[in-house]
Order: C-alpha cells, then structure tokens, then sequence
C-alpha cells in the first residue's frame, strides 16, 4: 500500500504516432523538477503516467511541482492497492477521510481496464458506496453533482483510488516546440508572454537590456526575480543581460526625439537576434499588445519588425491590460512586476513620441548612427546568468 501521483495527459492524447515522443519530453521535464526530492519513477500506461516516489519522499512538494508541469490535464494523489477489493473496502475510507469528512455528498466511479478482474465496474461502485455510507454516515449519494467523487480504477498491475482529479497546467510540455528568446522588462507584461509561449512547449531563452547608471542593480534583480518565477513552469532559463546605455545615449543625442522609443526598440531587435541566434533560437518574443502605449500600435509594431528577420511572437498582442494581470497574479509575478525600479525603456522617454511612424523616416534618423559597430560592442559585452 502506497501513495501515488496519477497524471493526465491533454492535448498529447491528440498527437497520434508521435504522443509517445512529446510524453516523453513531459517525463523528462517532472524528473528534473522531482531530482531533489529522490529518485521518482515514471510509468506510462493508458493516457496515465503513474508517479511514484521512495519511501519518504515529500509528496506534498512533489505535488506542488508537479501541477507547474506544462502538458499535464490533470493529476491525482491516490492510494496505490494490490488487486484485492477487499483491501479498496478496507482502506478507501481511511485513505480519503478528511475529505470525506467535509463533503456532504460524494458517489463512486470505477474504471475496469483488467476485464479479467472478478468485479465489474457498477458491482465496484456499489458495494464501495455501502462501506462510505456506513464509515460516514452524514453523507448522502449524489450521482449528478457530488461534492467528491471517489474514483476506483483498476489496472493490470495494481487498484488505485483517489478522489477528485486536480487541475494541471495544461498546454504542451515546454521543448516539444523549439526554442524562443523572451525580450524581457521589468514589467508586468513580458512574463506573462513567456509563460504562454512556454505553456505551447517553446523553451525559453531570456534577454533583458540594461542601462547603468539610469537603471539600478535592483531593476535587474528584479528581472532575476520575475524569471525564477517564471522557471517553475518553463525550467532553467539562460539571461543575457545587454549593457544599453551607449546605444540609448546616442539615440538621444543624434536622432529626433519623438522617433527615440522606435529607433530604441529596433536596435533591440538588432542585439536580441544575434544573441538569439547563437542560442539557437528560432524566434523572439515580447510582450506587447496593441495600442497599449505609443510604441505598439500598428505603425510602431510595423516599423519594429522591420529590423528583425526572424519571426517575432506577441502572445499578448490582443489582451487589455486587466487580463495580463489575471494571469500575472496567476504565476506570482504581479507583486514583483509593480517594484519601483525602472528599466531602460523608461529612460529618456520622449514628450510627444510618434505614434504613427513611417519606415523611411526612421531609417534616415537611424542613418546618423553607426549601428554595426553599437550592437557588436553591446552583444559582445553581454553577460550570461541562469536561472532556475
């Protein structure tokens, strides 16, 4: 008699020949999340993956980790049985106690994938009911819309009961989706864009630019912060971290002033790609969304992807702002985002920045800069920090 972690798997179930490959990935992503907690077993079977831990494992931590795994539909806690239903009569009760205890109704559903096994799922479900009402007398059985339902399931090895199956994460396991360079602030919107595109299974590279003196040590630990955060979902992230001041300060003083916030972010674009690239990524990702401020509408967003030639995603391109922070307050990064230190995009802010931009003037203000020369020192001098 142990106690397991039955996973459920979503959308891997769709993925036809190849689920076996992307279960895989989703296996390899809990033992690194479970290494420091023992040496877990993974047994793939019947669009359940059995999680099983050593004795004395902590299973809450396991749990707890394991409902940040992307890929995973739903999981379970649940008491593992040899195949003798008398031991489900025996120890059902006792295993499901304190939630049976604050329930006032409850039913039981059976799953008999052994046919073989001498009772079938509706004699499973009644006398397994009878032993309930008699251990819990303050229940009554509720088959439409019970409070818990206890669910009996029994495999080819083992009979495992548990009661109302969690919510998992969802999404794709991250690493079955390529690789993605995540151009991060110190705002709010950026980690939320991370983590929808590493709950798609893209594995998240990250890239935040700093200005010192304009921007403190604290503004990137913030950015450290923000990504530990996001970590527990999409795993180790490698940070560069790109020094700006040079570019923003001959942004400031050699082009138009209204044109500043564009030509800053293209020059982003610039030393984030090299930087990606040798990575190994195949696309950036930013946390935008139209119309939020000047330097995303769609004249600004046009000229912006004008300077990059890989493809730039923008998971948060039509969400208003009360929906990032949903989801924001969702991942806990939230209270770290609204922190007073700045990050570079609000150094040397224009008055009256354009919000309709054309190409052909952004180029001939980018034309007094010598921009080669900027982003080959800028990404040459960035540092590499990891963050798990």
């Amino acid at each position: 008699m142990k106690e397991v972690i039955l996973i459920k798997n979503g959308e891997l179930a769709l993925k036809g020949l190849n689920r076996r490959t992307f279960e895989d990935v989703m296996i390899k992503n809990m033992r690194r999340r479970l290494a420091d907690l023992g040496e877990f077993t993974f047994t793939p079977a019947q669009s359940t993956i059995k999680v099983e831990g050593p004795d004395g494992a902590d299973l809450d931590e396991a749990v707890e980790r394991v409902s940040r795994v992307f890929g995973i539909a739903g999981f379970s806690r649940a008491l593992k049985l040899e195949k003798n239903f008398d031991l489900v009569l025996e120890n059902a009760g006792r295993y499901l106690e304190q939630q049976l205890l604050e329930a006032e109704t409850f039913k039981v559903v059976a799953k008999r994938s052994d046919k073989k096994f001498p009772f079938d799922s509706p004699q499973i479900c009644l006398a397994l009911g009878e032993r309930l009402l008699d251990e819990f007398p303050h229940l009554t059985v509720d088959v439409h819309n019970p409070e818990i339902t206890v669910m009996v399931e029994v495999r080819d090895h083992d009979i495992f009961v548990h009661a109302n199956q969690l919510k998992g994460a969802g999404g794709m396991p991250v690493g079955t989706a390529g690789r993605a360079a995540l151009m991060v602030s110190g705002g709010i919107d950026s980690p939320v864009a991370g983590w929808m595109m590493a709950k798609r299974g893209v594995e998240l590279t990250a890239i935040h630019f700093a200005s010192p003196p304009y921007t403190s040590e604290r503004a990137e630990q913030k950015v450290h912060d923000l990504l530990g955060k996001v970590a527990r979902y999409a795993g180790r992230i490698e940070l560069s971290v790109v020094p700006f001041t040079e570019i923003q300060e001959q942004i400031r003083d050699k082009c138009p002033e209204d044109l500043f916030t564009i030509i800053m972010r293209r020059l982003m674009v610039l030393c984030a790609e090299r930087i990606a690239k040798h990575s190994g990524c195949g696309a950036l990702i930013t946390g935008e969304s139209l119309g939020q401020v000047a330097s995303q509408t769609l004249g600004a967003i046009a000229c912006t992807d004008a300077a990059a030639t890989m493809p730039m995603f923008r998971p948060l391109i039509g969400m208003d702002k009360d929906e990032i922070i949903a989801i924001s307050r969702k991942i806990d990064t939230f209270e770290i985002s609204i922190l007073p230190f700045e990050d570079c995009c609000t150094v040397f802010t224009p008055r009256h920045p354009r919000t309709r931009p054309k190409i052909a003037d952004v180029e001939a203000a980018e034309a007094k800069l010598d921009i080669e020369s900027l982003v080959e020192r800028a990404v040459a001098e960035t540092r590499k920090i990891y963050i798990s």
